[in-house]
């Protein structure tokens, strides 16, 4: 009793029933109850009205304090009805109700909710190290795959947070050329298939196809992104993929108008494109959006001419044929050389390219392609996220809404079926163990940082891909002027 009246000399003995105040020490009463001297920061740190504590302990300021709060909260639940304390001397330290400042922090409704999900996709992220146990291998849960649909919480992004980059530095420079040459000598060690497993793995990743976490789910509401893509919170999910494709099919293009060298260094180059398509095609990998953004460059104008002009430009700028021809690359007759070479040298690739993969593609585009899980790991979204984004349906009036209800009617199957896509995804990537570097090479924040650089990276999408079709176009007639 001696100590307690040191610690408090306001408080004796005669007053038992006195209104306790918090100190900068201990309350004078809790010695009895195992609290030691020797921890001063366990009360401080809680400065708050005790009346103010739940008797449950769920608060959410209990959560993010100490550990020995814990004991003690417990411990006052059983007099609660003694301690009516005044309010505190000081304000308290910890957060509660009443929100800090934010302005480094997620959104204010995260600062009320305890263990706050995180927002960003982090179910891998883009550095060299590849963990032991793959996540693409992580057997579903299957009463997760059953959920039904939750309140959403926040928009998601399956976009791993920027890492330092195996083949790129803090900052670089658009197209530089020594890491473009060891991206070539990247895809010449690895043969089509294996490029297309790389390109599949990354893209079911981006798509929140694999590898989404209990907390991802918990903020979009349901289990996939492909759900997601169809659902009014998915437009981030929705403008993130529509730049992948974009961005894929100029990387493919420059994968050709790069090649200064002899015009059979350019054919080569366009057979490796042919059959990366025809690696990713269904049967096989079974990624349609490679296989999407694979064809964009090879149907991109300043790469195809006037042949792939208004496929092209439906698929890759989401403009009409007539409304490409007009505008930038109305003047462009591209690389009839190279094609011509391509049917001479590479017959089988030329071949496979008109009579397999351009029908394929169109039907894909009006939505009659292929599109069961099975022969297909990763369904095509890019119509129906250009759908969902306001983009008209290109064509005559009576097509357009027929091709409209069967976009519409796709993307419905699409969403049904999201469990089954999972597990075909997951089986052709059973086993596979990525090289580190080349899976980097195809995630869409390097190639963003190689076609424009560091700090072009960041500029706004539509000028960024304007200024890059304008570098394309240049290359292009440097390659093969017109006559």
């Amino acid at each position: 009793m001696e100590k307690i009246l040191l610690a408090n000399p306001g408080t004796t003995a005669s007053c038992p029933a006195r209104a306790r105040k918090w100190s900068n020490s201990q309350p004078a009463d809790l010695a009895h109850m195992g609290q030691s001297r020797e921890d001063p920061t366990g009360i401080e740190a809680f400065a708050m009205p005790v009346s103010a504590l739940p008797r449950t302990g769920s608060d959410p300021v209990l959560l993010k304090a100490p550990a020995s709060l814990g004991t003690v909260a417990n411990s006052l639940r059983a007099s609660d009805g003694q301690l009516q304390a005044k309010a505190p001397a000081k304000p308290p330290r910890t957060p509660s109700f009443e929100l800090p400042d934010t302005s480094e922090r997620p959104p204010t409704y995260c600062e009320l909710v305890p263990r706050v999900p995180c927002v960003q996709g982090t179910s891998l992220s883009q550095s060299c190290p590849e963990p032991e146990d793959p996540w693409w291998e992580a057997e579903e849960d299957e009463e997760e795959e059953n959920r039904c649909f939750t309140r959403p919480q926040a928009e998601i992004s399956f976009c791993p947070p920027d890492t330092p980059s195996c083949l790129l530095g803090p900052q670089n420079r658009p197209l530089e050329p020594q890491v473009l040459h060891t991206l070539r000598g990247l895809f010449l060690e690895h043969h089509p298939g294996s490029t297309a497993l790389h390109l599949l793995l990354v893209d079911c990743q981006a798509t929140g196809l694999l590898g989404v976490t209990r907390v991802q789910r918990d903020n979009m509401g349901v289990s996939s992104g492909l759900e997601l893509l169809t659902l009014p919170h998915g437009c981030r999910l929705r403008l993130e993929l529509l730049e992948r494709h974009e961005t894929l099919a100029l990387a493919g293009a420059l994968a050709v108008l790069g090649c200064s060298g002899p015009l059979e260094e350019r054919a080569a180059a366009l057979r490796g494109l042919v059959e990366l398509a025809l690696a990713l095609r269904p049967g096989a990998a079974g990624d349609l959006p490679g296989l999407a953004a694979v064809m964009g460059a090879l149907l991109m104008p300043q790469v195809r001419g006037e042949q792939g002009v208004e496929e092209a430009g439906v698929r890759v700028t989401g403009k009409t044929g007539e409304e490409a021809c007009a505008g930038l690359f109305s003047q462009v007759s591209r690389l009839e050389h190279t094609w011509r070479q391509l049917r001479r040298s590479h017959t089988e690739a030329a071949l496979a390219f008109e009579q397999e993969l351009k029908p394929l593609m169109r039907a894909l585009d009006e939505g009659a392609g292929p599109c069961d899980p099975g022969e297909v790991a990763l369904p095509h979204v890019a119509p129906m996220v250009r759908l969902l984004e306001g983009e008209e349906v290109a064509g005559p009036l009576d097509e357009s809404c027929e091709r409209l209800l069967r976009t519409l009617h796709g993307a419905r199957h699409m969403a049904r079926d999201a469990p089954k896509f999972r597990k075909v995804a997951a089986q052709r990537l059973r086993g596979f163990r990525p090289n580190p570097e080349l899976r980097e090479a195809l995630t869409t924040g390097f190639l963003r940082r190689l076609l424009w650089g560091s700090r072009g990276a960041g500029a706004p999408r539509a000028e960024r891909f304007e200024k890059f079709q304008r570098v394309l176009g240049v290359l292009s007639q440097r390659l093969e002027p017109d006559s």
